[in-house]
This record gives C-alpha cells, structure tokens and sequence, in this order.
C-alpha cells in the first residue's frame, strides 16, 4: 500500500486525479490481509500519466511468452500493477463514498472503493456464474463490516 500511495501522491502533484483501487488489492485492504492478492488493479482517467510513475518507481511491463501486456511489475518486489479501467465500474460508483486512506509514511494516501462496492463486485461475478469463489469472498468481507451501509449495499 505504501507504492500506491507513492503513486497517488505523484499523481496528485500533477495535478491529476489520484488512481482508485479495486479488485483483489481492495479485497485484501478490507480484510486486514486475512485474504491476500498477488496484483494491485487499479482505475484511472490518466492511465499514460500513472504508467509513468511506475516507470519511474522502477516497474517494468514483462515481455515474451508467459507475461500479461496489460501490467507492470517491479522486478525487486515481484509486485504487479495493472490500469483495468478509467472509472470504477464504468463510472457507477458513487464518487462521494470512495475513501481515502491516509497516514502513511511521508503522509501519503490512497483511494480505494467502498466496501460496499466491493461486497457488490464479488456478489455480481458470483452471480454470473463465472467465479464461484467470489461468494465467499463477499460473505467474508460481509462479516469483517458490521457497519455496512445496508441500504447502500
């Protein structure tokens, strides 16, 4: 969480808007690491922008069989970031309850979607047929947040 933060606030001095995590990362986030990921997914309007700051954070785009053209990955870390679309759901996420995460070393931050989503997110793949897992996922992330906002949810 420390990179994105790193890159967030890079993105931030540009004056452009901070990438949002989503996905497997924020799954983790949410859990305290009780489930864990192994690629940070993220979302944003300037994704050449953003790439630049891996870049110059010492990520690499693999090449050749065997590696994915959509990610970055740093070579020392094995940790890998990927720009899987410009808005959170296609922009249906409501932009007031995405929460920014703060306090990190050098006052850095983050911005990740609301658990809310995220249970939403897991329960649609589920649903879907195509990712059975993802059930429990939800029920999981359902009983770590007793505060949902069930109404939002």
């Amino acid at each position: 969480m420390a990179i994105l933060a790193q890159v967030s606030e890079a993105m931030c001095r540009r004056g452009l808007p901070r990438p949002v995590l989503v996905g497997g990362a924020a799954a983790e986030y949410f859990s305290g690491s009780a489930l864990m990921t192994g690629d940070v997914n993220l979302t944003s309007p300037a994704q050449v922008e953003l790439e630049e700051e891996l870049l110059r954070l010492g990520f690499t785009k693999p090449e050749g069989v065997g590696h994915t053209t959509l990610g970055w990955v740093h070579p020392d870390l094995r940790l890998g970031f990927e720009v899987v679309a410009e808005m959170p759901f296609d922009g249906m996420v409501d932009r007031g309850r995405l929460l920014l995460v703060e306090g990190l070393a050098d006052r850095a931050a983050f911005v990740v979607i609301p658990i809310e989503d995220l249970i939403a997110d897991r329960m649609g793949q589920y649903a879907s047929g195509t990712a059975p897992e993802m059930l429990g996922q939800a029920q999981t992330r359902y009983r770590l947040h007793p505060d949902l906002d069930m109404a939002y949810l």
